[in-house]
């Protein structure tokens, strides 16, 4: 290894070959040409989308969640406390265009629906 480099030393300071390094084009931009201007432009209009986007996720969107969520739990406290002062399910009428069966579920007793639930739903069995 350290053979190698001592070899190669003197080609590195070759006079004619730094003439050659320092004729090619080095692909750095300048710091004024118009493409490296938009670009920075760009670079800054993301920063700001970015930051109102963050602003509103975080001082609009989370406060409407909480708002909103607060909002559906009382209604559904005001539907049940309504609810509770209904009639029993076997006392309200039974109309003929409720629960009109043609033909028996494929599952469970086939008279409940897929997403039947006994604190709503009621059938009036004949």
């Amino acid at each position: 290894m350290l053979s190698r480099s001592v070899l190669r030393a003197p080609l590195r300071a070759n006079p004619a070959r730094q003439a050659v390094q320092s004729l090619r084009r080095t692909y750095v931009s300048q710091s004024g040409s118009t493409f490296t201007k938009e670009r920075d432009a760009v670079k800054a209009h993301a920063a700001q989308s970015s930051e109102l986007w963050r602003k509103l996720s975080l001082y609009v969107a989370i406060p409407a969640l909480i708002i909103s969520s607060i909002n559906a739990y009382n209604l559904w406290n005001e539907h049940w406390e309504h609810e509770s002062h209904a009639p029993p399910m076997e006392e309200r009428p039974q109309y003929p265009y409720l629960n009109i069966r043609n033909k028996k579920f494929p599952f469970g007793d086939g008279n409940k629906t897929l997403f039947w639930n006994d604190n709503v739903n009621y059938v009036k069995e004949d």
